[in-house]
């Protein structure tokens, strides 16, 4: 008998995050979800177990603003269980509030947004990496966003001209570009990493506390992110970026090159991880 896939979500106490656990588990998954609250962290599991008549889901409490908090949730996923066949890294925030339209640090001194968006995705992907790949086929799932910049590899940390959306666009392409160099280093046999911009000012806390109105439903949202998650016929897929559940192509910087390599290298460096 086949196992249930395992499968962790990051900000799953929330909008995107928090409906996606609930659709997997209904459908026989063993969900892991993590969150920056235990309260909510422990209401969410008490909800998804009560409501799909399943055991009550682990729960893993990281501010994902602190990279040492980031190992360590990869430290207790290894504890917790020993295959992991999707990584969802959903968790994020937005261009202002509720966390400011001024430049802000992490706790490791990096751009708050840079920090969370990109930074710490990335290295809950490669520290979870040798587990991914010991329970392949399995995937990588980034939640990013059509709003897309450049990074400014001469100003990496926003130090010039901040602004919030500047900062949340470039966080955004760069956790794109870092997915399509990691897929072409990985088999596609094992992992595959992909993308996706899910939905337009979905009602989630983040966006109506700052734009004040949604445009597509969290339903949509859902339903291109649970798909990239679960699809067979996208087996094997990798490198690619989705809007919706449509293949295009990001801003052009994720497909150079040079760009690529260098927001690599700089990028392990500043989480401090040896690369694969």
């Amino acid at each position: 008998m086949t196992p249930p896939r395992t499968i962790l979500i990051t900000g799953a106490t929330d909008g995107l995050g928090r409906a996606l656990a609930h659709r997997l588990a209904g459908e026989g998954a063993t969900v892991l979800l993590h969150g920056r609250d235990q309260g909510r962290l422990d209401r969410t599991a008490e909800e998804i177990s009560a409501a799909h008549d399943v055991d009550r889901p682990a729960t893993l409490r990281a501010d994902l603003t602190d990279l040492a908090q980031v190992r360590a949730v990869a430290e207790r996923v290894r504890a917790t269980t020993d295959r992991l066949d999707v990584l969802v890294n959903n968790a994020g925030i937005g261009g202002g509030e509720p966390d400011g339209r001024t430049r802000r640090t992490s706790a490791d001194g990096y751009e708050l947004r840079f920090a969370v968006n990109h930074l710490a995705g990335f290295l809950l992907s490669l520290e979870l990496l040798p587990l991914l790949r010991s329970s392949a086929p399995a995937r990588i799932v980034n939640v990013a966003s059509a709003g897309q910049e450049p990074v400014d590899f001469d100003d990496l940390g926003f130090e010039r001209g901040y602004n919030g959306m500047g900062a949340y666009c470039r966080s955004k392409l760069a956790q794109i570009t870092t997915g399509l160099e990691l897929a072409a280093r990985v088999p596609a046999a094992e992992v595959t990493v992909n993308s996706l911009h899910p939905a337009t000012y979905m009602p989630t806390k983040m966006v109506l506390q700052e734009v004040g109105y949604s445009i597509d439903s969290l339903e949509e949202g859902l339903a291109a992110t649970h798909r990239l998650v679960t699809d067979p016929a996208l087996a094997g897929i990798t490198g690619r970026y989705y809007d919706r559940t449509h293949e295009t192509r990001a801003n052009p910087q994720a497909y150079d090159p040079r760009a690529r390599a260098e927001l690599w290298e700089r990028s392990l460096k500043l989480v401090g991880h040896p690369g694969i």
